[in-house]
């Protein structure tokens, strides 16, 4: 049995601590709101996030940071992209040396163009910092539904580590060394999402959606293996994989809010109807700077943040998409 501590009370954060004190570790959850902790308290259950889903009795809840941190064998970061950096500043004088942190948010932060990892790495030198990612919505996460996902280190070792305390009978875990190109595919995927929801939204067909993903991975392949990702990565788990249960599930928020989109409500009120965090909003941008950076051609991203930021219909982005100049699928003759 481990001692693990999950950082971020959200639902992906709730399942995990679901399904790792089901693995029989002793799992502290921590919100930064006591009336959350005060919920969990009295019904063992998320009922904003991931109703259903009762907590066992070997999960602890508390508010205090120090709590879920001290002499854990695992920590796991769940809050969303943006609260990253504010709670990595937080966790920093509390981590030990070589102390584990699994990070499983998912994006880019716009202002650096640092993935998850990269910030916790910078903020808390003295952790040794993981990545857990793949198709793995939390609403089927917490029902125990078979699931497999990635861990991403810088060792074996620690991946691992990762690996034995979260494999189950039904949550399977791969590892792998490509932190950068996992963790490229999961940010990306929630922007070729938008594009996904949008185009379900203006009542699009399958045909419709089976070009965005499949040109979706094309742009996501080409940046992240540019960036210095493994190709493999992206035809695994965290890229196609990731990518389809995104752009095509009910449970997903970016497609969701792309749907809301495309059926004519601005992003704003898109947002305000989903009502959690829409991570790819926050990784559309940093993902058009970084095809810049790189000279990548991201024609997808680019439609999506013009249609989130500079007032482009999702009909009329759908029509500059079908109708840009005729190309080669495949290069060589």
């Amino acid at each position: 049995m481990a001692n693990i501590g999950v950082i971020g009370s959200g639902s992906f954060g709730t399942a995990l601590s679901w399904l790792l004190s089901n693995n029989g570790h002793r799992v502290v959850l921590w919100s930064h709101r006591q009336e959350t902790t005060d919920a969990f308290n009295e019904n063992r259950e998320n009922k904003d996030k991931l109703p259903g889903v009762i907590l066992p009795d070997n999960v602890l809840f508390t508010s205090e940071l120090s709590e879920a941190v001290k002499q854990m064998d695992m920590l796991i970061l769940a809050v969303p992209s943006p609260a990253i950096r504010e709670t990595c500043r937080k966790l920093q004088p509390l981590c030990e040396k070589d102390q584990i942190i699994t990070v499983v948010a998912k994006g880019i932060e716009e202002s650096t163009l640092m993935t998850m990892s990269d910030i916790v790495e910078e903020l808390i030198p003295q952790a040794d910092v993981a990545v857990l990612c793949g198709p793995t919505h939390a609403e089927e996460v917490g029902k125990g539904l078979p699931t497999a996902i990635v861990v991403g280190a810088h060792s074996r070792r620690t991946a691992v580590a990762v690996q034995e305390f979260c494999s189950s009978p039904v949550f399977r875990v791969y590892t792998s060394s490509d932190m950068l190109g996992i963790e490229v595919g999961a940010a990306l995927k929630n922007v070729i999402a938008l594009a996904a929801g949008a185009a379900d939204g203006l009542g699009y067909g399958d045909n419709t959606k089976a070009a965005l993903i499949t040109r979706g991975i094309a742009e996501i392949s080409r940046l992240g293996i540019e960036m210095g990702g493994k190709a493999e990565t992206f035809s695994g788990l965290t890229g196609i994989g990731d990518l389809i249960v995104t752009c095509a599930s009910v449970h997903s928020r970016n497609r969701r809010c792309g749907y809301l989109m495309g059926q004519g409500l601005t992003m704003e009120e898109a947002v305000a109807e989903v009502h959690q965090v829409v991570e790819g909003i926050h990784s559309a941008k940093a993902a058009r700077k970084l095809a810049e950076k790189y000279n990548v051609e991201m024609p997808i991203v680019e439609s999506i943040n013009q249609v989130l930021f500079e007032g482009l219909s999702p009909k009329e982005a759908v029509y500059n998409l079908m109708t840009r100049v005729k190309k080669d699928e495949v290069s060589e003759w």
